[in-house]
């Protein structure tokens, strides 16, 4: 995977240009919103390199990842939704993405939806809420913090300082063909979800 940026682009370019062509306020409002962005996601350093390309690299990945998500939060949406920012990156670049996900959630009142590719135990810290499935069904959803707890209520082996990520991606992980085991477990995992959010509905009402 990789980013879609203009190669030749710096950074300050990069993000001008997703202003004028999103933005319909006054050219020095925009840039001055491009500025204030470059310093929130930590660019300065870089905000006059070009971003490069597959075949010449400039940027570092975590500096390109930072840039594609600073262009579309150039527009200001409440909702941003991502397919895997963490991916191709070292553990330290993929935390510092899911630390400024965090902030931008917490400190701007952004919704935040993506998904992730293998996160550390320290990245998973960030997150707040959580979506598990196996076999294409939700057998999680909720608070994060709560999670591991959730599948210790379900008999599952969870051992102690353990990665959630980690974990669960074994637990959930199905073979096919499925066999005996993997249903079994699929059964189990669907019935306590809808047991879940059964009871939730009749805490509601």
């Amino acid at each position: 995977q990789d980013d879609v940026l203009f190669a030749h682009f710096t950074v300050v370019e990069a993000l001008t240009f997703a202003a004028r062509l999103k933005l319909r306020i006054p050219d020095e409002e925009q840039d001055k919103l491009v500025f204030q962005l470059i310093n929130e996601l930590g660019l300065p350093h870089v905000q006059d390199s070009q971003i490069g390309s597959i075949a010449k690299k400039i940027l570092s990945g975590g500096e390109r990842k930072r840039t594609s998500i600073g262009v579309e939060l150039v527009s200001d949406p409440s909702l941003i939704l991502l397919d895997e920012p963490t991916s191709g990156l070292d553990s330290f670049k993929a935390r510092s993405i899911c630390k400024l996900l965090h902030d931008l959630a917490r400190k701007k009142g952004k919704t935040i939806l993506s998904t992730i590719h293998s996160p550390s135990s320290e990245a998973f810290f960030y997150f707040d809420r959580l979506i598990l499935m196996a076999d294409g069904f939700t057998v999680f959803q909720g608070d994060a913090g709560e999670s591991m707890e959730y599948f210790r209520t379900l008999k599952f082996n969870v051992p102690r300082r353990c990665n959630p990520a980690d974990f669960f991606m074994k637990v959930l992980s199905i073979k096919y063909p499925k066999q005996a085991d993997d249903e079994e477990k699929l059964t189990h995992l669907n019935n306590a979800y809808r047991f879940q959010i059964d009871k939730r509905i009749q805490v509601d009402n």
